[in-house]
């Protein structure tokens, strides 16, 4: 059989394209409902009439379904309005995290967010995917058994910025609670979560939104992709993930249709990012600032970081106008701007106008912004300079504002200015890469080992199978540049190749250490680990009555210290495949994932490499870690866990220990 795929990941899907407005009068404008941009017209002639076509689709879809905005009105969940900037963190990103010194450090993770991202209104703390479907555990456990979480969110609080929690919807086939609307309310109310991002969903369900609202009044849900325009009531926001723009920018139809639902511009997988950005400056949004995407480091380059981090100062500090001013979009900023690939929008409040200006073109453009009005003065905001008649900058692929006003510039716009410019501009739109390197060295074996797999001294090349997954696998992003990769190519079967050379003989244990063994350590040594959490979860009293069975519930430092204990070490997962394919190699059962020394770090993302497989059957959905027990060619990437959370009754490990050659 040929599989043929059926779209170009490199390019945007027919649905994530910009939607055509039709210009006739009689057009039946509800085909816009269901539109992510409303796509600008083709010529400059036809954008007065193209601008009284959206907005009567507006008025006659509001009639249409009844709109009242009643829900944007409550104090409660007002500050998602001004949410300019959220990013999604991974809960143990190494920036959030010390696994060091096992502590929660967001004050650090804010301190580097406002020095190269312009600061943060709100995170979503991502919790289980990709490593649930490891064990029986659910999303819920994945939040509920971190130590000190809710003091975590406290500390974001405290710093004022908002938290979501995130919902898994096809998290349908791990240990089973309580339904899901209940789970999912009551640890909203428990944490104090301020929002909901509903994963792989656009709206929830009525009955889950009321539940919500029943646990936190005022919660903000925001949904994936495009809500529904029904639902835009009761969803505060949305993330606009793979949102693709005409050339011209268009106006993103749920702002549009009501002011005050934020959109979060994501395209997660671009290395860059002006176009999102645009679309956000002309539209008056926000962005979704994600730069570890599921442990993969997909970093905003400096030019970049640099436009987001001016226009976010703007956006607050002008938010007023964002939200009440007159909206013009594709206002006429200077003569022959289209020409020169300048376009922007204006917000019209009192006597004073803001300018939203954005240059798509690939080299900096001067000109004259505004028509010369008697008695206007204007403001450049991102240099300070006030002139009747002002000629203006703007970067290569970057944005400018302007202010306007009848007589004099308000004191605070000068103000605000002075801070603008003192974001120092960059230019740079090269991407960063991060390298992985070992977090753990281990030293020789004290001991030989008696018995056991031997690996004699050479080089090795190795081919290992894996499955591809959002988390890659040791350096680079899996998806480049991609809108949104689907099957068969998401999630698909993968193999690389490595090479790995042996100074000296290598024995590798016949079997997993087990229960016995590791509580005789436990006993004897009289080891504590740093953090108690999930240690030896199945044991009660210091007795596990699985004696022979592999030992389970330890972390890569529980099971360290063992093999420092017996005079060993941990296998590499170059040692613990090439041992796999030998003869005497054996498999505890029930069978679980072997711990390596494969402890991997790019300074944000901590993983590890299983080997192995285990009996865990989570494979109702693509989204659960990977199932069933493999082959020794097979290695599978776990994003690591701090406070005792990598501890798994589906891992365990195995000793190996260095030969001295004769």
């Amino acid at each position: 059989m040929v599989i043929r795929y059926s779209f170009d990941s490199l390019q945007p899907r027919p649905i994530d394209l910009p939607t055509e407005v039709p210009l006739d009068d009689e057009a039946d404008l509800s085909v816009l409902d269901e539109a992510k941009i409303l796509a600008a017209p083709a010529s400059r002639a036809d954008v007065e009439r193209w601008r009284d076509q959206i907005e009567r689709w507006r008025e006659e879809a509001r009639s249409r379904l009844c709109y009242s905005g009643a829900q944007y009105d409550r104090i409660e969940s007002q500050w998602a309005q001004t949410c300019f900037a959220v990013a999604q963190v991974w809960l143990w990103d190494e920036l959030l995290y010390s696994f060091e010194d096992h502590v929660f450090t967001p004050q650090k993770f804010l301190a580097d967010a406002r020095q190269r991202l312009g600061g943060l209104d709100a995170v979503v703390l991502w919790h289980a995917y990709p490593v649930i479907g490891l064990d029986d555990r659910n999303q819920w456990d994945y939040y509920r058994q971190i130590p000190g979480l809710k003091e975590l969110i406290a500390q974001f609080h405290a710093a004022g910025v908002r938290v979501g929690v995130d919902y898994n919807p096809w998290d349908t086939q791990t240990r089973r609670g309580k339904a899901d609307v209940e789970e999912l309310a009551a640890l909203v109310a428990d944490l104090g979560a301020d929002a909901v991002f509903l994963d792989t969903l656009k709206t929830a369900e009525p009955e889950l939104v009321e539940a919500l609202e029943r646990a936190k009044p005022g919660i903000v849900l925001e949904g994936e992709s495009r809500v529904l325009l029904a639902r835009i009531e009761d969803h505060g926001a949305s993330w606009a993930q793979f949102f693709a723009d005409s050339p011209v920018p268009g106006v993103l139809k749920s702002h549009f249709f009501e002011r005050r639902h934020m959109l979060h511009h994501v395209r997660r997988w671009h290395r860059d990012h002006s176009e999102e950005i645009q679309s956000a400056w002309v539209n008056g949004v926000g962005l979704m600032m994600w730069e570890v995407v599921f442990g993969v480091w997909v970093g905003w380059n400096k030019r970049d970081r640099s436009t987001a981090a001016r226009m976010l100062t703007l956006q607050r500090s002008l938010s007023h106008f964002l939200l009440e001013g007159q909206f013009t979009p594709l206002v006429e900023c200077a003569d022959n701007a289209d020409d020169k690939l300048v376009f922007g929008s204006s917000w019209k409040r009192g006597t004073d106008t803001l300018y939203a200006l954005v240059n798509r073109s690939e080299i900096p453009i001067t000109l004259k912004p505004i028509r010369e009005e008697t008695g206007i003065v204007q403001l450049d905001l991102m240099t300070g300079a006030v002139a009747q008649h002002l000629a203006i900058t703007i970067p290569a692929r970057g944005i400018a504002a302007v202010m306007t006003s009848q007589g004099e510039i308000n004191p605070d716009m000068i103000e605000l200015a002075s801070e603008v410019s003192a974001i120092e501009l960059s230019d740079d739109a090269r991407f960063e890469h991060r390298r992985v390197h070992r977090v753990h060295e281990s030293s020789r074996s004290k001991n030989t080992g008696e018995s056991g797999v031997l690996i004699e001294p050479g080089e090795y090349v190795l081919t290992v199978r894996y499955r591809g997954r959002e988390t890659g696998m040791y350096d680079g992003a899996p998806y480049v540049d991609e809108w949104k990769p689907l099957v068969p190519r998401l999630h698909d079967p993968r193999t690389l190749e490595r090479v790995t050379t042996l100074d000296n003989p290598v024995i590798v244990a016949q079997h997993e250490v087990t229960n016995d063994e590791f509580l005789h350590f436990v006993r004897e040594s009289g080891y504590q680990p740093a953090v108690s959490n999930r240690f030896l979860l199945h044991v009660k009293d210091g007795v596990n009555g699985r004696g022979h069975e592999p030992v389970c519930f330890v972390s890569l430092e529980d099971a360290r210290a063992y093999c420092e204990w017996v005079g060993g070490r941990l296998p590499t997962e170059d040692e613990w495949q090439i041992a796999g394919d030998k003869q005497g190699f054996q498999r505890l059962e029930p069978h679980v994932w072997n711990w390596t020394e494969s402890e991997y770090s790019d300074g944000r993302s901590r993983f590890a490499i299983l080997k192995g497989g285990s009996d865990a059957q989570y494979d109702e959905s693509e989204w659960y870690f990977d199932a069933g027990v493999r082959p020794p060619d097979f290695s599978a990437k776990l994003l690591l866990m701090g406070l005792g959370m990598s501890r798994s009754e589906r891992i365990g490990f195995r000793v190996a220990f260095d030969r001295r050659n004769k």
